[in-house]
């Protein structure tokens, strides 16, 4: 399957035929829009037959047009500005956007579940679990994820840092990393320019970097050891968090079957503790 469309298209420009020249015209100057449109309404717009459209598709590699409209989603997320994608929502009515946004996560999530690799999801469980001391690095839009794993990866182990967000601080944060260790790297499109400084950093210090991402177009895979995938994609200016949410759930669950002695001492102490001090409603 063609890899990016637009260098498709301007590679292939010169051996279109006029109905397909007009519909690589098209997308070339409103990819954004295009991405949404079915082929019937991008022939609609274009002035060309359906069969054309999915002809077009065809003739660039794909499958059919579904996955060439998918390729075009991807580069639309990587490029558009955060009040672009936002801005392509305002049209929808109130129940489109429940319809869209529920679709999107369950799409994400059933996507997630059938393309992590097994043996990989393996090997990150192990890398943690063996880790010296695990660092967890989220910014931005991130930054929940990165809190909401490290908090139960500090049930099972001694040492867990979360990396902090201010840009000096992450370097303090990780000055102390170091063969042995491994840092759990968190970005989705935009990714932080921070997150991947603070990878290589990482492995020029010898740790182990596990990223987490959204998928192979992700510039964390280049400065991971390990990468797991878990897509991000919606049709507005809010990233969906449901599949990585879901990935760092099966990770923690693997994890503390894993470590299940630590774990279920330290959550025994800690329930003594809760029930002290009464942390949890109930506990009177």
């Amino acid at each position: 399957m063609a890899g990016n469309i637009i260098e498709d298209l301007n590679r292939t420009n010169k051996r279109l035929s006029k109905g397909h020249k007009k519909i690589a015209d098209f997308i070339r100057e409103n990819y954004d829009k295009a991405a949404f449109m079915t082929a019937s309404k991008l022939s609609d717009v274009v002035g060309v037959s359906e069969s054309t459209v999915v002809r077009f598709a065809m003739a660039l590699g794909y499958e059919g047009y579904p996955q060439m409209q998918q390729t075009l989603q991807e580069i639309m997320r990587h490029r558009l500005t955060s009040a672009q994608r936002f801005d392509m929502t305002l049209k929808m009515t109130q129940g489109e956007t429940i319809q869209s946004v529920f679709s999107a996560d369950i799409h994400n999530i059933k996507d997630a579940m059938l393309n992590i690799d097994p043996k990989v999801f393996n090997d990150v469980v192990e890398a943690i679990s063996s880790a010296k001391s695990i660092y967890v690095l989220g910014l931005r839009s991130a930054a929940p994820l990165a809190d909401f794993f490290a908090h139960y990866l500090y049930y099972i182990f001694d040492d867990v840092n979360v990396v902090m967000a201010r840009s000096r601080a992450i370097y303090e944060s990780m000055v102390r990393i170091k063969k042995g260790d491994c840092l759990i790297a968190i970005s989705f499109p935009r990714y932080s320019t921070r997150t991947l400084e603070s990878m290589r950093l990482a492995r020029s210090k010898g740790a182990k970097v596990i990223g987490i991402t959204d998928g192979a177009l992700s510039p964390l895979h280049e400065e991971s050891d390990l990468c797991l995938d878990a897509s991000t994609r919606i049709s507005s200016f809010v990233d969906s968090m449901a599949a990585p949410l879901a990935l760092v759930n099966a990770l923690l669950t693997e994890i503390g079957k894993r470590n299940e002695d630590a774990l279920k001492k330290n959550l025994s102490d800690l329930e003594v503790l809760w029930q002290e001090n009464k942390v949890y409603a109930g506990n009177e």
